[in-house]
């Protein structure tokens, strides 16, 4: 396409092309749709509008553009020399993400001047060979991302090394042995880099800092995956012994300081497991008519004041970290298991929401306030989950609770549990009226021996005890919000930490629409938020049972985006919520604690507080949840290995679970453990991974191997240091074919 008409002349590529460079030269910084270009540059006609994008294209190919997004560009500003993140590929792909993009550009290994991952480089961008991809080469490595790493100890005669899960370093990193901190061979150990390689020297020197202990033991295994992290794997004595002071005694001016709510009912419902009780629900009928529903959470704030050692760990943590068979609380167990803990038969100071409702669940009013409870019982959720069935409820539904039989209600203070389960239901119905999204989770767990080793592996779904909880902290955390943010026009509202949920990425909506569509589903992806929601609850309800509904689920939510915590708000997508925030688990999240500090100062009439200062505990706390449920999902993927290898050899009914350009994913139905049949071994054919399609498609055969499909799979090995699982297909279609073919041959 070389001209194209306008105005009933001819524009020429040239033309055009020096139309498109002036526009984009003249407005450096500015990012611009194509819907924004032809209306500037007056490109009225198809052909014109055609030709001005093959022009760009061709622009951003030379890097004369940048290309923002699949239909908008800007000047490439910093033309041949870029800053950004190095990202570093254990089999030598590594790729730089400029600053302002999330394109990546690939960096050989000779050209990365052994920067790691997440290091901030400056690159200069490679003369282009013809039909060859963008590729930088490392000039300056402007700040390491940082400077110790784990590892296992090898040490031979004259120095020692160290071996890191996922071979980071090219060249080895040297230990002299008078640097190893009585570190053995196959030990883990903590490596502070010492020097870094420069022009005469390839390899980085180092010095043990720590020595965790012994490979294969379960303990020095689940700390090797914090350490990996960042994250801390020993609370420090000083903020243990600031928490053996505070006084467990409750004083006469606490009391007179809140609302005394000891003689109602109240009760706590978590995990089997669980010693850290934030949380508790309170019941009662008022004289009015209505349901007064507590929702109390641990006064914590009262025990950890602003800027003392303790807040100060605690602030550093963020989050308590859930691995499979520990947890690595945010605060020291005195706190968190104890002095905070809603634990039975014991007085204990909250924060709490009270509520009164009808028994539709409407709420007509409610009160935040400071209060003294205590629990009459503690409850596990298959407790609860087990009265409920006992009375006829059915688990899964919206429906209220069945009226008692003439005997009564089955089960120790079953009427007040079953009313808090029939709010809730009403309470959850609204929500998914109101565009709440709704996926069901699913979470894994292990049942693990005293040496911590894992003996049974099973997913739990969510059931109505598990909801009952969750419906009313969704309530709480929504009140809260709204309390703050919720101002009258023209007012600005206080600083708060919200949690906020982003739309669906249009393009992924876009691609799960398409996708979809070949297997007669539909979804609206235009229109209002609720909308969207609404229409994707009923493809979830349409999909439930169907053989593509793991399928379906999957890419669902891979369009979702990541909640995460902002002082300024934008609602909340998953949950159809316009305010929202967390406040009801402040034992184990640093935000929670921040929000009962705000809330207990704008009731004192305080002033609001510092935007910018909250905002950036915000981006810390976000980074901290990330980086907590990434050593979460490692010390699952160990434990699944570990359980694997028992297993080497045994074949099993699997599904695909996820499809890469260098293998299949795939996840043992009996089990839910994972792993990977890599590409080399699809050697019956040649096989083209399709993105868009999320498959593998054999060139010369057409085999496809389609995410969600049904597949029988060999255990081949379990490699517990990488955490790596990988499986052969039992049912290889080469040997199905040569199978075939024998049996056609004796028939002739």
């Amino acid at each position: 396409m070389g001209k194209a008409k306008k105005g009933g002349k001819r524009m020429t590529k040239k033309v055009l092309s020096e139309k498109l460079e002036e526009f984009f030269s003249t407005q450096p910084g500015r990012t611009f749709s194509y819907k924004e270009i032809f209306r500037a540059l007056s490109l009225d006609t198809h052909p014109l509008k055609m030709l001005a994008i093959d022009v760009m294209d061709e622009m951003s190919w030379d890097d004369f553009l940048a290309r923002v997004s699949d239909n908008s560009f800007r000047l490439n500003q910093a033309g041949q020399v870029l800053e950004g993140e190095f990202r570093r590929k254990g089999n030598g792909k590594n790729s730089f993400i400029p600053d302002g993009s999330d394109q990546p550009i690939f960096v050989s290994e000779r050209n990365s001047m052994a920067a790691l991952n997440g290091d901030r480089v400056k690159v200069s961008m490679m003369a282009r060979r013809e039909k060859h991809i963008k590729e930088a080469q490392v000039i300056d490595i402007i700040k390491r991302a940082k400077d110790q790493f784990v590892g296992r100890l090898r040490v031979e005669d004259s120095f020692a090394f160290l071996i890191t899960q996922d071979n980071l370093f090219v060249h080895d990193v040297l230990i002299p042995k008078d640097k190893l901190d009585g570190g053995q061979t196959n030990d883990k150990v903590i490596v502070k880099v010492t020097k870094w390689p420069d022009a005469d020297h390839k390899n980085i020197m180092g010095e043990v800092i720590d020595v965790i202990g012994a490979s294969g033991d379960n303990n020095v295994e689940m700390n090797t995956i914090l350490a990996q992290y960042g994250l801390p794997y020993k609370y420090p004595k000083a903020v243990e012994e600031a928490a053996e002071k505070i006084s467990d005694q409750l004083t006469e001016q606490d009391l007179a300081e809140r609302e005394d709510l000891r003689q109602v009912f109240t009760c706590t419902v978590d995990p089997k497991d669980a010693k850290d009780f934030d949380d508790a629900l309170s019941i009662r009928k008022l004289d009015n008519g209505l349901w007064e529903v507590g929702v109390h959470i641990a006064d914590v704030s009262h025990y950890v004041e602003e800027g003392s050692i303790i807040d100060k760990e605690a602030e550093q943590r963020a989050t308590s970290i859930y691995l499979v068979d520990r947890t690595i609380p945010m605060l020291p167990e005195r706190l968190s298991n104890f002095l905070c803990s809603l634990r039975p038969d014991e007085e204990k100071l909250c924060y709490s929401v009270i509520f009164e409702m009808d028994d539709e669940a409407t709420v007509k009013r409610s009160r935040t306030v400071h209060t003294i409870i205590k629990s009459n019982r503690r409850y596990a959720y298959e407790e609860v989950q087990q009265l409920l069935e006992d009375n006829g409820v059915v688990d899964g539904t919206d429906k209220p609770a069945p009226a008692p039989s003439k005997g009564g209600y089955k089960g120790e203070n079953a009427l007040e549990l079953i009313t808090l389960d029939k709010l809730a239901k009403k309470l959850r119905a609204q929500r998914f009226k109101n565009g709440s999204v709704k996926f069901d989770s699913e979470e894994l767990h292990f049942d693990v021996d005293e040496k911590g080793k894992p003996i049974r592996c099973y997913f739990k779904r969510s059931k109505d005890a598990n909801k009952l909880i969750e419906d009313f902290m969704l309530l709480a955390n929504r009140t809260v919000a709204e309390s703050v943010g919720n101002v009258k026009n023209g007012k600005k509202a206080k600083t708060l930490p919200y949690r906020v949920h982003d739309n669906p990425d249009p393009q992924k909506l876009e691609t799960l629409r398409e996708f979809i569509s070949k297997f007669g589903y539909k979804i609206k992806t235009e229109g209002t938020k609720g909308e969207t929601a609404r229409s994707l609850n009923r493809l979830m309800d349409e999909v439930n049972g169907k053989n593509e509904e793991k399928l379906i689920q999957t890419i669902a939510l891979r369009s979702m985006m990541k909640a995460k915590y902002t002082t300024h708000n934008i609602g909340h997508f998953g949950l159809a919520f316009d305010y929202y925030t967390h406040f009801t688990s402040p034992i184990r999240r640093y935000p929670d604690l921040m929000v009962h500090r705000l809330l207990t100062r704008y009731a004192n009439g305080g002033r609001s507080a510092n935007q910018d200062h909250y905002e950036e505990l915000c981006e810390h706390c976000s980074e901290m949840e990330q980086i907590a449920a990434n050593a979460e999902r490692d010390s699952i993927k160990y434990k699944m290995v570990e359980f694997m290898g028992d297993r080497i050899g045994e074949e099993f009914d699997a599904h695909i679970s996820g499809i890469q350009s260098y293998g299949i994913y795939c996840e043992i139905d009996e089990n839910h453990c994972e792993g990977m049949v890599p590409m080399r071994d699809l050697d019956d054919d040649y096989y083209d991974f399709d993105e868009k399609n999320y498959c593998l498609v054999g060139r010369r055969r057409h085999h496809k191997y389609q995410l969600g499909d049904a597949i029988r799979i060999k255990v081949a090995q379990a490699n517990l240091e990488k955490r790596q699982l990988d499986f052969t297909l039992a049912d290889d279609p080469a040997k199905k074919r040569q199978v075939q073919n024998k049996k056609s041959q004796k028939t002739i």
